[in-house]
């Protein structure tokens, strides 16, 4: 199946611009990038000859690819939304849809005598709906009545007709109020036919007749819409019917000007323009209006004829004996309607503006039916020199070349209509039109983009649908269409496409199936709420059921399947409940079950759209949840946690955190029937929570804030247990106040984290001078709103249980809260509060700004109230300093955490009073910054607050893993990026520049290194670390404030600074690049651990943050600062940190998963740490014992050699790093008392070279990735430049000023990848570019 194999093979692609492994990207359509890579290798560089082997080079060249995918975008930009809201008005949808209830017809043909003001020709037309009324001797007018009848109820049988002929002015009247009163609130249609009467007047009056008819008696179009009122539909079919229409128009201006009421909806149609006379020929019939109007294929077929080559050889009278029925598409008079109406609507819909379009086409049927047939009216009657005209005015039509398409199939029928007519058992051939308009249709998708034309065979495949036999090939190619995205969908739905596919859901055909649910999928991602009430009442969740339960189908396809199940319960209890009553919570479960039982990878996006349906069903949904516990669902979606994709992660967290709040405190109300077992419940939530606490410090932000907005229900349904463990934890001890530990330790520990809490309170502050008091707020939104007797967030137990000594219900043991009345004991262990409450704590100071905020709200939840300052640079001794508070050893600062807070507790039972909002403190802001207090003591009304009496679950954060998820349903699912052409010319221009610099430097002899610099700039602050980019003349560099700035060396001009955040410790520790034969990632390493990596970098103001992490969790006891060392491994995509902790973590960059953690295998902590560029897997670390080691995590003891170069002396390690080339065993280490050591690992003796090289003061050591040279700085102002044999080969000591300053003390130094250029840092803020005298010759 074409569009089954396209999905199959295309849809589980990245929408990164190159996948994970780009060797892999061979299997796209568009190119065979293997033969690319072949190519590459072989290749006679542009750049001269690579003197190496091709396939030796081709190993410096990594080809890992990480941090590209769809959630890397733009999440810290992405703001949480309301449960599905996209947004998106439902324009598609017709607003009220609307039927005609009624129907008059007024016929004035008074036959036989003519009109005062009409002279006929003769012959003339006289032919009054098919009838000649002289051929019938009698009941002419009743007969010609009964026929006008009869064809208006073919396009609206329901409607109750009404019918005066030759009446007077109170007949009129009459029947008008009689057809509304019927109506009522319906359309009702008024038919005129005045071919017996004079032309209506100037003022827009019709005639009508006395009661002996020897008079006209005009009737004002006034009156007649007085009577009719509105909706109404009025045709005209006489002579000048423009003066109606006219006057009708100044009547609707004035009763708009005079009132204040909407504009009545009211729709006219007249024969012809004011100063027009109807068609008297006789090749016409009398009323061609109306027939155009009533009998279109009749009235097109002998109009067309009479243009053709046909019109001598056929018998008109055959086209009245067209075999089939109109209704039935499978005869050829069924399929000639079809074919009409799909022409018809084509051109209305390519010529009219879509909002006319709705009101005229899609929401009235017989509106629509008329419609259509005015657009053959005002072609046939142009040719008769009459225009007819319409309100709303339509634009010009007559020449549309669709026409041209109908009167081909209008030929086509016209031809073999006489042998079918001879012979009845003939049979017809189908006319190809439809075959030819896909075909079309297709042309266009190959070629078509949203900047084009929209294709105008829209209302073609839509009406194709309907056709067993084309309709196969027009779901394949609507499928293709709507993936184009969100603008082809909206498309689709403003033709009338929802009724259509909504049918189609009742159809058993398995052909149709999956191309179903890839319609529903992207239809569903433009409008995720309006269709969920017509999907439930017509059944159409059972559909999507079995198709998710179905084996046969692709799993990304069943994954759109729980996508459109997902939507349909999102916040919809009726759907909710039927899927339910389906079955749809134990599918789910048995395919997530069966991915754990099954050794085979199951596809991410299934497993990721299993968990988000499961949530959503459940989500506030006690019924659903009660089965979800009795089917042990946690335990089913706990191995999820552990997924390599973050996006499976954060869904698991999403479905185990809809369960938290599964009616405990209901159930503690009696709210719940016996079903709801306390105990049983009390446990399925301890598992719960205890598997979220597990991803608390999960690598990919998306995962940590859904673990947050988890926590925020926990915190929601437990708010009073969690506010006591919080007051006893944090209350005053004298003057002093403890640091927490860190939440890795506990987690690390958490048999019993209270054993320890209560010592580690009565630790005492090292910065006793600024004033911390703590307070955990009564004042919490949650519990102003919840203040009610008998809420779950009442304060009732904050008047005994706040203070610092609890009251009788509960006592304090060692700071943790024990229960004497079992009847008012907390549903969980304390120890597990107190993990939850750390665990907030750690999201609260979350390197990731946006899950911080999240963190700090879930902390209001709990009453911990935030008073935060940002650290202000002070210029005048009189003005406040806030960095003393931004600073602080609260608490808080637990491991280095970047964000200040102080916490204060409250008053012993805090009084109630009337004026208790007005007592609040400001808890933590909704905005995504902190903000400064006026004052400690200031009332600050909070946002959340904004009404008294709104609901309290508005308060919580939302989550954003479903919308988010959804929102990739909504780009192109079939089609390879556009850009992959360009994204691969690209980085095989970079891979040809790398092969031959890297010959370059591996086989020019470096002999001297310039000691004028060719570039330098100053920064306010000392220079922390620098980097030089590898294919622009870049240099990027940090301060000790964690500013980063992005300068072009070349031009000198600064291109970007920007802060890494915005509560700097101790400065930044490594800069890398990441990706950086691609569109390449800034990864800043901050020295407490803090990972944060950046897009854009380069462009001014433009830098976004991609992913943020903390790579170090804990620390040795008694350690207060981490001390982190980073390094970034390309090949291997991991990232290795350590610092002041006994191992080294292992982070997977492509998972955001911390995969390992390698024992150091020593008490010393590590002081520096290198990954080799060319092995992936090994990396070296130096202690500050000076030892140093070699690991491998390929093998599996992991460490490959330890060795101490540098004793006797026991000095940290300042510096290790592999030599270049290919050797996987040659090492360089620097120790702080100058020494640098050429090791072997090979060599037992240890080091092959050794020099003496800046004796106690050496602070910085680089090594040329390619190239045979390094360079070591010191504190005393030197950088000497070494070969790898320990060869001088130059030395910088002085800045190139008129003075000969010297040059500060070094702080890092760096060489650029690919050249032989050194960017130096110095501690007076200074960065200089030194390149080998080569360079600068040339």
């Amino acid at each position: 199946m074409a569009l089954g194999d396209l999905m199959a093979s295309r849809f589980s692609q990245s929408s990164a611009a190159v996948s994970n492994h780009l060797d892999e990207c061979s299997s796209h359509d568009n190119g065979d990038f293997g033969a690319h890579r072949r190519d590459s290798e072989t290749l006679s560089s542009s750049y001269g000859n690579v003197g190496t082997s091709a396939t030796t080079s081709m190993a410096y060249l990594p080809q890992t690819v990480v941090l590209s995918e769809l959630r890397h975008d733009a999440f810290e930009s992405c703001m949480p939304s309301g449960p599905s809201d996209s947004g998106l008005v439902s324009r598609w949808r017709p607003k009220d849809r609307m039927k005609t209830g009624c129907v008059a017809l007024v016929l004035c043909l008074n036959i036989g005598v003519d009109p005062p003001d009409v002279i006929k020709i003769s012959p003339c037309a006289r032919m009054e709906c098919w009838i000649d009324p002289f051929s019938l001797s009698t009941k002419a007018l009743e007969t010609i009545g009964k026929t006008l009848t009869m064809q208006y109820e073919r396009w609206q049988p329901r409607a109750r007709y009404k019918i005066q002929l030759d009446p007077t002015v109170e007949e009129v009247k009459k029947l008008c109020n009689s057809c509304r009163k019927y109506a009522k609130s319906e359309r009702v249609l008024f038919h005129y036919n005045g071919h017996g009467v004079p032309k209506p007047t100037a003022n827009g009056e019709i005639w009508l007749f006395n009661k002996s008819y020897t008079q006209y008696i005009p009737l004002p179009i006034s009156d007649l819409d007085s009577w009719l009122k509105t909706p109404s539909i009025y045709v005209f079919d006489c002579s000048a019917a423009g003066m109606i229409v006219n006057s009708f128009i100044e009547l609707q201006e004035c009763n708009a000007s005079s009132s204040t009421t909407s504009s009545r909806d009211c729709i006219l149609l007249a024969a012809c323009e004011a100063h027009e006379t109807l068609p008297q020929s006789s090749e016409f019939p009398a009323d061609v209006f109306t027939s155009c109007l009533t009998t279109p294929i009749k009235m097109a077929l002998r109009w067309f004829c009479m243009r053709s080559l046909l019109r001598d050889s056929l018998d008109y009278a055959l086209i009245d004996k067209i075999p089939g029925d109109q209704t039935k598409r499978r005869t050829l008079l069924g399929e000639l309607n079809w074919i009409f109406t799909a022409v018809t609507d084509t051109i209305a819909w390519n010529v009219l503006p879509h909002g006319l379009f709705q009101r005229l086409f899609r929401q009235d049927l017989l509106v629509a039916s008329l419609f259509r047939n005015f657009l053959l009216a005002e072609r046939i009657m142009r040719s008769a020199n009459c225009s007819p005209v319409s309100y709303p005015l339509l634009p010009p039509t007559h020449q549309h070349h669709m026409w041209d398409a109908w009167d081909m199939a209008a030929e086509i029928c016209l031809s073999q209509l006489p042998l079918l007519v001879r012979d009845p058992n003939a049979e017809y051939q189908p006319i190809p039109f439809f075959t030819e308009q896909l075909t079309a249709f297709e042309v266009w998708l190959d070629h078509g983009s949203e900047h084009k034309k929209p294709p105008e065979q829209l209302p073609i495949v839509l009406q194709v649908l309907l056709s067993q036999c084309h309709r196969f090939r027009a779901l394949v190619l609507l499928g293709r269409f709507l993936d184009m995205g969100p603008w082809a969908v909206d498309l689709a739905l403003s033709v009338g496409i929802f009724p259509y596919v909504l049918k189609l859901l009742q159809t058993t055909n398995p052909e149709l199936r999956q191309i179903l649910v890839f319609i529903w999928t992207k239809i569903l991602a433009l409008d995720k709420q309006s269709c969920q009430v017509d999907l439930v009442k017509d059944g159409g969740h059972t559909y999507f059921i079995r198709f998710l339960d179905s084996m046969e189908a692709y799993p990304e396809q069943r994954a759109m399947a729980a996508f459109v199940l997902a939507v349909i319960v999102d916040g919809h209890r009726r759907g909710q409940e039927a899927c339910l009553e389906a079955g749809l919570v134990h599918v789910c479960l048995r395919h997530l079950q069966g991915s754990a039982l099954n050794d085979a990878q199951t596809e991410p996006l299934f497993l990721q759209w299993l968990c988000l349906c499961l949530g959503k069903l459940w989500e506030d949904f006690m019924e659903a949840q009660i089965i979800a516990f009795q089917a042990d669902a946690p335990s089913i979606c706990m191995p999820l946690l552990s997924e390599p994709q973050p996006e499976v992660r954060a869904s698991a967290v999403f479905a185990l955190g809809t369960l938290l709040d599964v009616g405990f405190d209901s159930c503690r109300d009696g709210g719940v029937d016996e079903e709801c077992d306390d105990d049983e419940k009390f446990k399925a939530e301890i598992s719960v929570l205890k598997s979220l606490l597990y991803v608390v410090s999960d690598g990919s932000p998306l995962v940590r804030a859904e673990v947050a907005v988890a926590l925020a229900r926990f915190a929601f349904g437990h708010n009073k247990y969690l506010k006591s463990i919080a007051a006893a934890y944090w209350k005053p001890q004298s003057s002093s106040l403890s640091s927490f530990p860190s939440f890795a330790h506990v987690k690390a520990t958490a048999a019993n984290p209270s054993q320890y809490i209560g010592p580690l309170l009565r630790v005492g502050t090292d910065t006793p001078a600024v004033s911390r008091d703590i307070r955990v707020s009564t004042s919490s939104p949650l519990s102003a709103s919840g203040i009610m007797h008998g809420s779950p967030l009442s304060d009732e137990s904050s008047q005994h249980s706040y203070s610092g000594n609890l009251h009788d219900s509960h006592s304090t043991s060692n700071g943790v809260i024990s229960n004497n009345h079992s009847r008012h004991r907390a549903p969980l262990d304390n120890a597990l509060y107190s993990q939850c409450v750390l665990a907030m704590c750690t999201l609260a100071k979350d390197p990731s700004p946006r899950i911080a905020n999240l963190g700090r709200r879930v902390l209001s939840i709990i009453g911990i109230e935030q008073v935060v300052a940002k650290p202000i640079k002070s210029s005048r001794p009189g003005e406040p300093n806030f960095v003393g508070l931004a600073r602080s050893s609260s608490w808080f600062d637990m491991s280095g955490g970047h964000l200040p807070l102080t916490f204060r507790t409250p008053p012993v039972s805090p009084p109630r009073t009337t004026g208790f909002l007005t007592g609040m403190r400001r808890v933590c802001s909704l905005e995504f910054r902190p903000h400064v207090p006026s004052s400690p003591d200031s009332g600050l009304a909070d946002p959340l607050l904004g009404a008294v009496g709104s609901s309290e679950r508005s308060f919580l954060p939302q989550s954003t893993i479903y919308n988010w998820s959804c929102g990739r349903f909504s780009k192109p699912l079939l089609n390879v990026p556009d850009d992959i052409e360009e994204i691969l010319a690209r980085r095989e221009e970079r891979e040809k520049f790398a092969l031959y610099h890297i010959s370059e430097c591996q086989h020019t002899s470096v002999r001297k290194l310039s000691n004028q610099p060719s570039w330098d700039t100053k920064f306010d602050t000392a220079t922390k670390t620098a980097l030089l980019h590898p294919f622009s003349p870049l240099v990027i560099a940090a301060d000790e404030n964690e500013r980063i700035r992005v300068w072009n060396y070349e031009e000198a001009n600064l291109l970007n600074s920007f802060d890494n955040h915005d509560f700097p410790d101790k400065g930044i520790s490594k800069l890398c690049l990441v990706n950086e034969l691609d569109d390449s990632l800034l990864l800043a390493a901050s020295c407490d651990g803090n990972i944060r990596i950046w897009k854009d970098y380069t462009r001014t103001g433009k830098e976004k943050l991609v992913t943020a992490f903390s790579s170090i969790q804990g620390h040795r006891p008694g350690v207060r600062s981490v001390n982190a060392v980073v390094d970034w491994q390309q090949q291997s995509g991991y990232l290795y940190a350590s610092g002041e902790i006994s191992s080294i973590m292992v982070w997977d960059l492509e998972k955001e998963q911390h995969v390992n953690s390698i024992s150091s295998s020593s008490d010393c902590s590590i002081s520096a740490l290198s990954a080799s560029q060319v092995h992936g897997g090994q990396f070296a670390a130096g202690f500050v014992d000076g030892s140093v080691r070699l690991f491998d995590i390929r093998t599996p003891e992991m460490l490959v050699r330890t060795m101490r170069p540098h004793a006797p002396k026991v000095e940290r390690v300042v510096e290790i790093n592999f030599q270049p080339g290919l050797d996987q065993g040659k090492i360089v280490s620097a120790c702080q008392a100058g020494d640098i050591q050429f090791l072997d690992i090979r060599n037992e003796k240890g080091a092959y070279v050794s020099i003496d090289a800046h004796r106690g003061s050496l602070t910085a050591l680089a090594v040329h990735r390619h190239a045979p040279v390094i360079a070591s700085g010191s504190a005393k102002h030197l950088i000497k430049v070494l070969s790898l044999e320990g060869e001088p080969l130059g030395s910088i000591r002085y800045y190139p000023t008129f003075m000969a300053q010297k040059i500060g003390s070094v702080s890092c130094l760096t060489f650029h990848p690919y050249r032989v250029l050194l960017a130096a840092g110095f501690a007076d803020g200074c960065v200089s570019i030194y390149a080998d005298g080569n360079s600068q010759a040339r």
